[in-house]
């Protein structure tokens, strides 16, 4: 049943939110600093790198329609059909992080030991963002107030992200600094399992379990109408849905883009501008202004629509990168850095803000049809996995043609031609890309408000219980409202 005029609580909100938290702690940790720990601190060849990055990244793609498919299948519980997963994979996911950054005491298996870990952690973490992030549909019927659970919800991400990036970045900053100092001779045993990185990777684990039990137990699933179509049906409707296909694919490349500047902007600062003893302090200068800014894309979304400042926000980043790749200077990276962060929020808030537009869209046109949420969300995070992957691939590939020496401390001028490529060009291309894309999805602010009258006339209707509805009647109405 559905409860109309539902009002989620400030405290809600923010246990929701915290559960997105844990996932981006670990998440900035991988996504800014495990290339260059595979590269300089596991110490593997650039080539197995990008095989350990392309493979773990698409085999996490691969599992989340996989996850997907076995969600819909799920009994009903007591607590729900979405929090058994997210409780039963938390600590499995918390032993497979701590293993990927261990540095094994053999050389000869390094790269099987960081494949299989990685494509472990991938193959859990999605066991739990999967059901996570389709748990929004849950929370509430008014799009309002799932529209405020998200931007609670990204709020938190990016602190867990900015702690995330605080933590790990400064024990590789101090590492990696020490390691290309010319006044120290440190030998690759002070990159590895050092005892104060372990203390700080327990206390991210701890925060990371801790973080999902607040999560997965003061939430809870309201929301449940029509009937359960089989999987490969429901994927059908989905696929041939246009403007899921459209969002999806407009922030595909834009993620891309993001993923790009995140995993190579580390080796850009140490190889290509010289600015590796201000990386870490860039990046969480990046994060900072992202927490900022999120409020700020919250209310644009709300005055100006959800299409409107996707374009103002992502389009923000494209001058600054260049700027800093034609002007690589420190104060220059500052205003970057407090500029690239307006668009990395912009960037997570708004596709999860507007897929739950996509699927009610959705309910519109399929009323009879539930059980459809997990197939929304896990392909879109499998389309927006498998690309990234294959650009992170290709990136780490591309450091292997222009000469890239593992362990060394200068590298050869072509591998910093191609950082800047990395980090200015290329991310441009794709984000243009993603916003032409981006103008044919149909969903303006005029079309999201008829939806959402549609709907609640027809949640009112069947909660009341006034009439006895078909298949057929419940499409009338939908066809009606629409019309109106």
């Amino acid at each position: 049943s559905t409860v109309l005029d539902q009002r989620l609580s400030f405290c809600s909100k923010l246990c929701f939110a915290i559960g997105g938290a844990p996932n981006q702690v670990a998440g900035s940790a991988t996504a800014f600093f495990l290339q260059i720990y595979l590269l300089d601190v596991a110490q593997i060849n650039p080539f197995q790198a990008s095989m350990v990055l392309f493979i773990g990244k698409a085999w996490g793609a691969m599992t989340d329609p996989v996850v997907g498919f076995f969600i819909t299948k799920s009994k009903w519980t007591r607590i729900g059909r979405l929090m058994p997963w997210m409780v039963g994979c938390t600590p499995f996911v918390v032993v497979s992080y701590f293993y990927l950054w261990f540095v094994p005491p053999f050389t000869n298996g390094r790269f099987i030991w960081y494949l299989g870990f990685y494509c472990l952690y991938q193959t859990l973490i999605t066991c739990f963002h999967v059901p996570y992030s389709a748990l929004t549909m849950f929370l509430s019927a008014d799009q309002k107030e799932r529209d405020s659970a998200t931007a609670y919800r990204m709020t938190l991400e990016v602190l867990g992200t900015l702690v995330g990036a605080a933590i790990q970045g400064q024990i590789v900053a101090s590492a990696h600094t020490l390691k290309h100092c010319p006044h120290h001779n440190m030998s690759t045993g002070h990159l590895g399992n050092g005892s104060g990185a372990e203390i700080v990777k327990r206390i991210v684990h701890s925060q990371d379990f801790l973080s999902h039990a607040v999560s997965v137990t003061a939430t809870t699933n309201n929301l449940t109408w029509g009937k359960q179509i089989p999987f490969h049906k429901g994927f059908i409707l989905v696929m041939r849905h246009s403007p899921y296909l459209s969002l999806t694919a407009a922030f595909l490349f834009i993620s891309v883009a993001i993923q790009l500047v995140q995993s190579n902007f580390v080796l850009f600062c140490t190889y290509a501008v010289d600015l590796r003893d201000h990386f870490q302090n860039i990046v969480l200068t990046i994060l900072v202004s992202a927490v900022v800014s999120i409020p700020l894309w919250q209310w644009f979304l709300e005055r100006f629509g959800k299409k409107t400042a996707a374009f103002c926000g992502i389009t923000w980043i494209m001058p600054f990168t260049v700027m800093l790749v034609f002007i690589p200077n420190l104060v220059v990276a500052y205003v970057v850095a407090v500029s690239s962060g307006l668009s990395v929020a912009a960037s997570l808030l708004l596709p999860w803000s507007m897929l739950p537009d996509v699927v009610d869209d959705f309910r519109l046109a399929n009323p009879h049809c539930k059980g459809f949420e997990a197939i929304f969300y896990s392909f879109y995070v499998f389309f927006t996995k498998f690309a990234a992957g294959i650009s992170l691939g290709v990136s780490t590939l591309c450091l292997e043609f222009a000469g890239y020496d593992t362990g060394a401390c200068r590298q050869p001028a072509q591998v910093a031609y191609t950082l800047k490529l990395l980090i200015g060009a290329a991310p441009v291309a794709f984000i243009v890309t993603g916003l032409l894309i981006l103008l044919l999805y149909p969903i303006s602010e005029d079309v999201r408000l008829r939806n959402k009258l549609c709907l609640e006339e027809l949640r009112y209707v069947t909660h009341k219980s006034l009439f006895q509805f078909s298949d057929w009647n419940m499409t009338s109405i939908s066809v009606y409202y629409t019309e109106k």
